[in-house]
């Protein structure tokens, strides 16, 4: 009861937002019609309930008229039940579009918002595979809400309106025991109460596992395709290492799991079946057990036999809704289960950012950077960088060094403020247009020219400034692609996407450029030139570099060096002249 509780609880955070937004009067309004067709359906098979009374004994009594009557009655009971049927479909997937729309945006919206998909990713929480969630879990949860509570709606209006109609025959056909009358009020309705208690506490005892098998299921599903499309992407150094067989083996023990998962719910799957399907068997004899001796001994004619049976039938699968839709419910709690740790972990990454205890970068009158009482930590809290007093003023050009893993990237991660971990200040110039360049630049699928201006939108540069960029970087070869598709960091090699990222900065131009190894790929005298070519076009640009190769001291005013100081590293107290 808790567990439900906890997941009714949940079911209602995640879905009451929907209501209360910009959309809320179009999400009701379909909403509220779906319901009204619900309604109007229950109706119908109460007026079928009757008339199954009159057309059954319209053939016991071989009456014409009647029965010619009766099937017209029910064909117009028919169209109007094919009718609220088919818009009850239509409307309903109307709604779900409509709210997996906003949903969707809304989950986007936080988790791409101000860094926080790289924060949930560095604090290691249990939100694996974000697109898992936007695609598949989003969908599942609106779907199955939907169907789930239209399904239970429909099952607590049934058996509000046939109990009274069960309890009306069960006084016309009274219990019959040894040819005896035996006084019991209600028995048909107690029958299949009795029944759907049997029922249900049997299904909950076979299939409880099922909730956690199906949550294993997406996981494991979900690591397969992710390693799946990780081989596709690294399919060249996998080539160059003759990395196959490895791959074979990793990708074949991930399936194992898939395979491991799958057996353990047809095992589950197997058993629930069993039972169900031996309940529905049973249920359709059932309640002409309970009346047969009532029949037979002429209480009732066969008219109100087959309504009793429709109506006790009816009856159960109300009470029956749990036994039914089992597997749907643990397959919707698992939904919700993710969906839940997703929104948990897209709040922990944001409070993350908000907290006192990390870094704050700030905005600074005037043009410098500057960092004050830095301590760049770990995830687990290790200290890994220190630095105190260090500033960059507008238009210098600085060179990092330091050993490899001596924290310089992180830093820079700090700088941008996508690195929380540890204290201290870092005053950024404000409104500075600052921009990053890693040693392996980022470019979205799309276009090349799309590519390039990222992340600005295409058309932000037009084509001939696109090109003039491409033929100073030394790339006049892609000029005539810039209309192709493609996936660019497959495609070009690394020192091509390392010229096409200097290229995005000529048209970025930004304020501040961080060089994260950004031309280690390139061959000295192509680093040069291209050093020469940001100096030339970018004059008031502050450049700060990271690089190894003491070629780079020619194009920088100072170096600033890392050295190990116990435990972590820290910043050179001077500047080393180039």
């Amino acid at each position: 009861m808790k567990n439900l509780g906890s997941t009714l609880a949940t079911v209602w955070r995640l879905a009451a937002p929907y209501f209360r937004s910009e959309d809320k009067w179009a999400g009701r309004g379909l909403l509220a019609v779906v319901i009204a067709i619900e309604l109007a359906i229950v109706t119908i098979n109460v007026l079928l309930n009757q008339w199954n009374s009159r057309f059954y004994n319209a053939l016991q009594e071989r009456n014409w008229d009647t029965f010619v009557s009766e099937l017209i009655y029910f064909s117009v009971l028919a169209a109007l039940f094919i009718a609220l049927a088919v818009y009850q479909i239509y409307l309903n997937q109307w709604l779900q579009i409509r709210w997996r729309r906003w949903l969707t945006q809304r989950y986007l919206g936080s988790w791409l918002t101000g860094a926080n998909h790289y924060r949930m990713q560095l604090t290691g929480d249990a939100a694996d595979n974000p697109d898992q969630r936007l695609t598949e879990d989003v969908n599942q949860f609106v779907e199955s809400t939907l169907t789930i509570g239209l399904g239970l709606l429909n099952s607590v209006v049934t058996l509000g309106s046939f109990v009274v109609i069960l309890w009306g025959l069960s006084a016309a056909a009274p219990l019959q025991i040894g040819g005896k009358d035996v006084s019991f009020p209600g028995y048909l309705v107690w029958g299949a109460l009795i029944y759907a208690i049997f029922g249900t506490l049997l299904t909950h005892w076979i299939g409880k596992p099922l909730v956690a098998l199906n949550f294993t299921k997406q996981r494991v599903e979900a690591d397969f395709r992710f390693n799946l499309v990780r081989v596709r992407e690294n399919a060249e150094q996998i080539a160059l290492l003759r990395g196959e067989d490895a791959e074979r083996e990793r990708l074949t023990e991930r399936f194992g799991r898939v395979v491991e998962n799958w057996m353990q719910i047809m095992s589950r799957t197997k058993r629930l079946t069993a039972f169900t399907a031996s309940y529905g068997q049973a249920a359709v004899v059932f309640p002409f057990i309970l009346v047969a001796p009532a029949y037979f001994g002429e209480k009732m004619q066969l008219g109100g036999m087959m309504q009793t049976a429709s109506a006790f039938d009816s009856v159960r699968t109300a009470l029956s809704f749990f036994v039914t839709a089992y597997r749907s419910l643990a397959e919707w709690r698992a939904v919700v289960a993710r969906l839940d740790g997703f929104e948990a972990s897209i709040d922990k990454a944001r409070d993350l950012a908000a907290r006192d205890d990390t870094v704050r970068v700030t905005p600074a009158d005037g043009g410098t950077l500057a960092i004050k009482d830095l301590t760049v930590q770990l995830p687990d809290g290790r200290p890994l960088v220190t630095a105190d007093g260090f500033a960059v003023k507008a238009g210098e050009h600085v060179l990092v060094t330091g050993p490899s893993g001596s924290g310089k990237s992180t830093l820079f991660r700090a700088i941008a403020g996508i690195w929380p971990f540890g204290k201290g200040e870092i005053a950024v110039p404000a409104n500075t247009k600052l921009m990053m360049l890693p040693q392996r630049p980022y470019f979205p699928v799309g276009s090349l020219h799309g590519a390039i201006a990222y992340p600005s939108s295409e058309n932000a540069f037009s084509a001939e400034q696109v090109r003039d960029a491409l033929n100073a970087v030394g790339l006049p070869v892609l000029a005539s692609r810039l209309d192709e598709q493609g996936h660019w960091n497959r495609t070009l090699s690394l020192g091509e996407q390392q010229r096409l990222g200097l290229a995005r900065a000529l048209l970025q131009k930004p304020q501040i450029l961080f060089l994260d190894e950004a031309t280690a790929s390139l061959d000295e005298p192509s680093e040069a030139a291209l050093y020469q070519l940001v100096q030339k076009q970018l004059p008031e640009t502050t450049i700060v570099s990271i690089g190894h190769r003491t070629t780079l001291h020619a194009f920088h005013t100072r170096n600033v060096a890392f050295e190990r100081k116990g435990d972590h590293f820290a910043m050179a107290p001077r500047a080393t002249a180039p």
